[in-house]
C-alpha cells in the first residue's frame, strides 16, 4: 500500500511529498524543528484546509483540532546587528554559516578571543521557533540556568497503565529569547559582523575560503563552520544517508485542564489505552509506537508533543497528529485554544560526514544527533568550547597551521576516537529500537528506568564512553524480563556485529 505522505531522503535535504497535492515541506537549513509556513497547510486559515490522516488524510476529529491552530508570527529581536561590509572585501578568520544555539556559541568564543567572525544566515534576528528542553544539570554545567525559563522537580515515565517511574533529575524548558539575546549580545560586544543571506556555494583556495551568497555577496574567510543543522549544504558525505527519524507533533495550548502533577515534566508516556476503541490506528501504533511528551506550566497551560522515537521510514505528520487527538481525548483533555505548534522531524544515526574535510560541522550537520534519542542542544553547546578552543589555537600568533590541516585538527578534536566509539554504541542502540514493537519498546524501557541513575543518566546526556557503555550495556541486559532478553538477543546479534565490525575498523 502506497503511503501518501512519504519520508524522501536527498543528497541535501528532507522533504515529505504529498503527491495528491504536489506540496513538500522542504527540511533545509533547520537545527531541530520546523513549523509549516504554507497557508494552504495552516489549519485554521480562510483558504481551503488540507486534511492529512492515514496515508494522508485526517478524520474530522483531528481536524477539529487542529483548526485551533494560529497563523505563524515570526518574532525578531530587537537588535541592531553590525553588518559585514562587504565592499572592503576583507578577509576574516572564521566564517559561521547558520544561526543556531551551535553556531551562535562558536562565534561567540571564537570571537572572545579577538579573532575576526563573520556570522551568515538568512534571519540572524530570528528567535529561535523550537521549543527546548533539558536537563537542569546539562544547564548548570554551561553556565546557562539563566536560560531555562521553567523548572520540573523531576520527570515521569508511564510505561503502561499499572507501571510509572519517577525520575529524580530536574528538567527544565530552554527560553529560546534569552538564549538568543545572551548569545547575540555576547557577539556584538565582541565585533562579530553579520550577514543576512543563505550560502549557496563554498570555493576553496589552500589558504582562504570564499562563500558566495544568494545575494551575490562573496565572504572570505579562513575557516568556514557549517552550523546548518541538517540541509548538510557545505559538509560533505560520502556514505549512502540511512538515518533512522524522530517525528513529532506538538502544540503549546490552553487547555480546560488536564491530569498531570504541575511538579513533574511528563518524558514519556507508552500507555495506549487511548486506542482501544480503535483497532486500526491501535495496530499501527503496536507496530510503530508513539509516546506522548508534556509540560505542563499551569493547570491550564501545558506543552504536549505526540513523538515516534525512531523509525525509517519516518512516521507521517498525519499519523502522528491522529495519534494524538485520540489520546488527548481519553486523558479527558479538551483544548480551548493553541498557542503555537511543531511539526519537528529529526534525521539520528547514519552515517558521519568525511573526516576529516576543509569545511568544519558542528551539530546536525556533523552527525551530533544523539542517535538512540534525538537529543542534540545540550551536547552542541557542549561541544561549541572544543571547536572554537582548536580554531583558536590554530589561528593563534604564530598560524602554523592553515587550509585542509587546519579543518583537520579540528574535526579531529571535534570527533576523537571516543566520541566516534561513543556514537557507535548508540547507534546499535538505535537499531534495536527501531525493531521494536510497542510491547517490546515498553519492557525495554521499564528495565532502562531503572539502572541506577549514573547510567541512564550517563546515557542521555552522552556522558558515558566505550567501557562504561559497555557496563552499561550488562546492566540493562541484567535488569531487563527474560523476554526482553530475548528480543535483545534475537533483534540485536546483527546490529552488535555491525557495530564491532565499525569498531575494529575505525582507529586513529
Amino acid at each position: 500500500m502506497v503511503r501518501m505522505d512519504t519520508l524522501v531522503k536527498t543528497p541535501n535535504k528532507l522533504e515529505f511529498l504529498h503527491p495528491l497535492h504536489g506540496y513538500s515541506e522542504k527540511l533545509s537549513n533547520l537545527s531541530y524543528c520546523t513549523k509549516f509556513k504554507n497557508q494552504e497547510l495552516r489549519f485554521g486559515s480562510k483558504k481551503p484546509v488540507v486534511k492529512w490522516g492515514k496515508f494522508g488524510v485526517l478524520r474530522a476529529s483531528s481536524n477539529a483540532l487542529l483548526e485551533l491552530v494560529p497563523e505563524i508570527k515570526k518574532e525578531n529581536l530587537d537588535f541592531e546587528l553590525p553588518l559585514y561590509d562587504s565592499s572592503k572585501g576583507a578577509l576574516v578568520d572564521l566564517a559561521v554559516v547558520g544561526g543556531g544555539p551551535a553556531g551562535l556559541a562558536v562565534a561567540q568564543q571564537v570571537s572572545e578571543a579577538g579573532l575576526s567572525v563573520c556570522a551568515i544566515d538568512p534571519n540572524p534576528r530570528l528567535i529561535w521557533p523550537n521549543n527546548y528542553g533539558v536537563w537542569v544539570d546539562e544547564f548548570e554545567a554551561m553556565d546557562l540556568l539563566d536560560c531555562i525559563d521553567t523548572t520540573w522537580s523531576g520527570a515521569v515515565v508511564y510505561i503502561d497503565e499499572k507501571t510509572k517511574k519517577n525520575l529524580d533529575r530536574p528538567y527544565g524548558r530552554v527560553n529560546r529569547k534569552q538564549l538568543k539575546s545572551k548569545m547575540l549580545k555576547k557577539c556584538i560586544s565582541n565585533g562579530v559582523k553579520f550577514h543576512q543571506a543563505k550560502v549557496i556555494k563554498v570555493i576553496h583556495e589552500d589558504s582562504k575560503s570564499m562563500l558566495i551568497c544568494n545575494d551575490g555577496v562573496t565572504v572570505q574567510a579562513t575557516v568556514v563552520l557549517d552550523a546548518t543543522g541538517f540541509s548538510r549544504s557545505l559538509v560533505q558525505y560520502d556514505k549512502p544517508y540511512n538515518p533512522g527519524y524522530q517525528v513529532a507533533y506538538g502544540i503549546l495550548a490552553e487547555v480546560e485542564e488536564h491530569p498531570f502533577d504541575l511538579d513533574k515534566m511528563l518524558f514519556m508516556d507508552w500507555r495506549d489505552s487511548h486506542l482501544d476503541s480503535d483497532m486500526e490506528l491501535k495496530e499501527r501504533n503496536n507496530r510503530i509506537p508513539t509516546f506522548l511528551y508534556g509540560m505542563p506550566f499551569s493547570s491550564t497551560k501545558i506543552f504536549l508533543e505526540e513523538t515516534s522515537l525512531v523509525a525509517r521510514p519516518g512516521l507521517s505528520m498525519g499519523d502522528i497528529q491522529e495519534r494524538m487527538v485520540a489520546r488527548l481525548k481519553h486523558l479527558g483533555i479538551k483544548v480551548k485554544s493553541i498557542e503555537e505548534d511543531e511539526h519537528c522531524v529529526i534525521p539520528m544515526g547514519g552515517p558521519l560526514p568525511v573526516l576529516p574535510q576543509r569545511v568544519i560541522g558542528i551539530g546536525g550537520t556533523a552527525g551530533m544527533v544523539h542517535p538512540s534519542t534525538g537529543y542534540m542542544v545540550a551536547r552542541t553547546l557542549a561541544a561549541a568550547p572544543i571547536v572554537a578552543n582548536a580554531i583558536v589555537q590554530c589561528l593563534g600568533s604564530d598560524r602554523t597551521l592553515s587550509g585542509d590541516e587546519l579543518s583537520a585538527q579540528v574535526w579531529k578534536d571535534l570527533w576523537p576516537i571516543q566520541r566516534r566509539r561513543q556514537r557507535e554504541f548508540f547507534c546499535f542502540g538505535m537499531d534495536i529500537l527501531l525493531k521494536l514493537d510497542l510491547p517490546g519498546t515498553k519492557r525495554f524501557f521499564d528495565a532502562f528506568f531503572d539502572l541506577k541513575p549514573h547510567y541512564w543518566h550517563g546515557f542521555l546526556s552522552s556522558r558515558l564512553f566505550l567501557p562504561e557503555l559497555l557496563f552499561f550495556g550488562l546492566s540493562l541486559f541484567s535488569y531487563a524480563s527474560n523476554r526482553s532478553r530475548f528480543e535483545i538477543m534475537a533483534k540485536g546479534t546483527v546490529p552488535l556485529v555491525g557495530m564491532v565490525k565499525n569498531l575494529i575498523q575505525d582507529t586513529e
